[in-house]
């Protein structure tokens, strides 16, 4: 299997060099060059298969040339092996044909989970058999973060550096990634917002010398091996639900995509999705766009969904190359457009195919809890703020009946004890594993919203480390 850049200058590599890459050298996002497919007979005799064995069946054909099977297993079998109880993405039901798929049974209560475990046994492997060293440096909105250094901590090949907003994660995401007290783990809090942290992330990888120098990497849904553990999920819900191959749809609470994209992904694979569902908050640039043709970043706006306070949604990139038949001029052109000028525009015919199979909806914080309580007092079913969002961008966009609908429940409600609480009336309790954090030492540094700080931070940590 061999990867492209969406901006179309990038070298092709194959997965292994992509994994270890992030982000194209081109400033594009890698995907494969061509999707593999599975035959509607092929997905229904995965029908009986264990979470695991589903993701080697899903997985295996985009490492093809890079990971054989054997290997692959392996990491995937370590990887949900740490996931509470036999089922590590249980499919609950909550009305008829309507439920929730539990994303937050692994390490850090968050779907992030489920790719960043992968992915930190899938870097060992590939380090291992290279001999080589890896530094990681991402961003957070609050779950990637504490999902990747759960995945990375004290693992001698990788120094792994976080930024997050100061002040813009809940305390206990915030807690979940600060109370890791690894010596290959940096924390970092910037003073900005998420798109801030983002937007230096992507400097950094811009930066060719220093990109060489440290052998960086990504663990934000720009690494494709990301992408690809998600759609493993999308496939284990429909075989849950599944009724003769009749297609379903799936709500998806996001804020850059990279969820959505990977239902899109399954959906290229030929698993019968009918439509999706996008929830968002107020940062609602992605419900703007499927309104107006028009995508226009405005002010991130402080939510009870921090997660998705997002205002570039990094992965939509992808979803475009793609809805532009991967013509990489026309997508540049429009990704220059944004960067100049914050916004840019599609035609109505280019806007009626993107938004083709994909409705959307957007909830500010009221409805949010209103949300959160109707389905506790309804269902006896507690979600956080943002599986909330899912929940009830499903409802609102309900469709057909008799068509099965899953919403993605993203976090824990424990992650988010006051919103809950607020709107249910119950404190959501943290699993035993977790019952002490918020009483554990804390280690992080702020630094200002400058490239320039952050780039010295991480220097000086890595010599101090003998990394450079």
């Amino acid at each position: 299997m061999k990867y492209i850049s969406t901006r179309g200058k990038a070298p092709k590599l194959d997965f292994d060099d992509v994994l270890l890459t992030g982000l194209a050298r081109d400033g594009g996002l890698y995907l494969p060059e061509t999707w593999p497919t599975f035959s509607a007979d092929e997905i229904s005799a995965m029908k009986d298969m264990s979470y695991a064995d589903v993701a080697v069946k899903v997985m295996l054909p985009f490492v093809e040339g890079s990971v054989d099977e054997a290997d692959l297993r392996k990491i995937v079998v370590e990887t949900y092996a740490v996931f509470e109880g036999d089922d590590p993405a249980p499919v609950v039901k909550l009305g008829d044909n309507e439920y929730v798929l539990e994303l937050f049974h692994g390490p850090t209560l968050a779907f992030k989970d489920y790719a960043l475990q992968f992915l930190g046994h899938m870097f060992d492997h590939v380090l291992a058999k290279r001999g080589a060293t890896l530094t990681i440096v991402g961003a957070t909105s609050g779950d990637t973060g504490s999902a990747a250094i759960e995945a990375c901590r004290d693992r001698d090949a990788i120094e792994i550096f976080i930024l997050h907003p100061e002040g813009r994660v809940s305390e206990v995401q915030r807690r979940q990634m600060t109370t890791v007290l690894s010596d290959n783990v940096h924390n970092i809090a910037i003073k900005g917002n998420f798109d801030d942290c983002q937007n230096t992330v992507k400097a950094l990888f811009a930066d060719e010398e220093f990109r060489d120098a440290v052998n960086l990497s990504a663990v934000n849904s720009i690494n494709w091996a990301r992408i690809m553990a998600q759609v493993v999920y999308y496939f284990w819900a429909y075989l849950k639900v599944m009724d003769q191959g009749k297609p379903i749809t799936f709500s998806v609470p996001t804020g850059n995509f990279g969820n959505v994209f990977a239902g899109y992904v399954a959906k290229q694979m030929g698993l019968p999705i009918g439509r999706f569902v996008v929830g968002a908050n107020a940062n609602d640039i992605l419900v703007r766009f499927f309104e107006t043709g028009r995508m226009e970043s405005q002010t991130v706006v402080e939510t009870s969904s921090p997660s998705m306070d997002i205002q570039i949604s990094s992965n939509f990139e992808r979803y475009m190359f793609e809805m532009l038949d991967r013509d990489a001029d026309a997508l540049c052109a429009l990704m220059d457009e944004f960067k100049a000028t914050g916004s840019f525009a599609v035609s109505p015919e280019l806007l009626d195919r993107i938004k083709g199979f994909i409705d959307a909806e957007r909830f500010d914080d009221e409805a949010t809890a209103k949300l959160i309580g109707k389905v506790y007092a309804d269902a006896n079913y507690l979600l956080d703020p943002h599986s909330a969002i899912g929940v009830g961008a499903a409802g609102a966009r309900r469709g057909d009946p008799t068509v099965p609908i899953v919403a993605l429940a993203t976090a824990h409600p424990a992650k988010f004890p006051d919103t809950v609480k607020a709107a249910s009336g119950v404190h959501p309790q943290l699993p035993d594993f977790l019952s002490d954090l918020l009483e554990r030492e804390e280690r992080s540094h702020t630094l200002d919203n400058s490239y320039a700080c952050v780039k010295n931070y991480i220097e000086e940590m890595l010599k101090g480390r003998h990394k450079i």
